[in-house]
């Protein structure tokens, strides 16, 4: 992941609202939540929604998918992954599996 790319990651989670979107996102099932359900769960308007829901999407941390008339949300686990990876890749001399003194 290029450092542009990582930053535009971070600044979208860089909000209550989306970092708390983008958790429950991560602990939904495979299949993703549909939009009004996560409106209900964060008590949040759904047009408010629909703004975070897309300054998740243009970095690409989350994805949609149609399921007839709902659109159903999850994360985007490469995405994800080379986040995490681009954020840990120098960490304890290279060896990112040594971080936190984790063996």
């Amino acid at each position: 992941m290029e450092s542009s790319a990582a930053i535009d990651a971070l600044g979208a989670l860089a909000h209550p609202t989306r970092l708390a979107l983008f958790r429950l996102l991560a602990t939904a099932p495979d299949a993703g939540l549909a939009a009004g359900d996560i409106a209900e769960k964060l008590a949040v308007a759904p047009s408010t929604l629909s703004h975070h829901l897309a300054a998740l999407e243009r970095p690409g941390l989350i994805r949609h998918r149609r399921d007839q008339r709902r659109l159903l949300y999850s994360v985007a686990p490469p995405t994800v992954s080379a986040l995490i990876a681009f954020l840990t890749d120098q960490c304890c001399g290279g060896r990112p599996d040594l971080c936190g003194g984790r063996p």
